[in-house]
């Protein structure tokens, strides 16, 4: 079983934004700004690659209900999914990073080799 099914299951805590039957939201113990909240589905799905369109339907509104709870619906939030080993995905379980709270650089892709990619 895998880290975030364990928290789904309540077998390893978490601090938790928002729950609802299909969702559950929890503050990132890894930060990438001010607020790093993770966004999964409570059935194990590996990736976004995975993801059914009826999942994704009712995610959406899930997420902007986060955005809302932990108050950067105004002033702006990122949403990240990362798919796969070369998109970063380090958890086989997918979840949406939901990152806000302050201006949001975007330099993350610095180490990032693009010889021979296009």
């Amino acid at each position: 079983m895998c880290i975030f099914c364990k928290i789904v299951n309540k077998e390893i805590p978490s601090n938790i934004i928002l729950e609802d039957e299909n969702f559950i939201a929890f503050h990132d113990i890894n930060p990438k700004a001010p607020v790093h909240i993770l966004a999964i589905p409570k059935v194990h799905v590996d990736s976004f690659d995975q993801m059914s369109a009826d999942m994704m339907q009712k995610m959406t509104p899930f997420i902007q209900n986060v955005a809302k709870e932990v108050n950067i619906h105004k002033s702006g939030y990122r949403v990240i999914t990362n798919i796969g080993e070369n998109g970063g995905q380090e958890v086989g379980h997918l979840h949406f990073h939901i990152l806000g709270g302050a201006k949001l650089r975007w330099g993350h892709f610095s180490d990032a080799d693009p010889q021979g990619h296009f």
